[in-house]
């Protein structure tokens, strides 16, 4: 088992907003707030979605597998009483994290270079 993840107090803010803005173009999800779907806490559940994806990059102690966060995201849309059948939780919301995350990791990366030159 690898030693738990944790990414720094000014990277873990950025992170967020990248799996946050990632969501916000994601149209099945925002249709189920907007609509509230799943219920009137439809927005909350959005919300706990993006923690539950910044945990488990934040805390797994385990590899990264896809798998495992298409799990999460298909828990997820069915906690909003919605579907993904068209193949955005694996074409189209996968292609909206990686260009969202590839700026923040970018940062994320840079801030770790400064920290290893102190």
């Amino acid at each position: 088992m690898e030693p738990e993840r944790k990414i720094s107090a000014v990277a873990g803010p950025i992170l967020q907003e990248g799996i946050g803005l990632a969501l916000s173009r994601w149209s099945e999800p925002q249709l189920a707030v907007e609509n509230e779907w799943g219920g009137r806490d439809s927005c909350r559940k959005a919300e706990q979605l993006v923690a539950d994806i910044f945990s488990w990059f934040n805390h797994s102690t385990e590899p990264f597998y896809v798998d495992d966060l298409e799990d999460t995201l298909n828990e997820a849309t069915l906690s909003l009483n919605t579907v993904a059948e068209d193949g955005s939780i694996e074409e189209v919301f996968l292609l909206y994290l990686t260009s969202s995350f590839r700026g923040t990791l970018d940062s994320i990366l840079m801030e770790y270079d400064e920290m290893e030159k102190i």
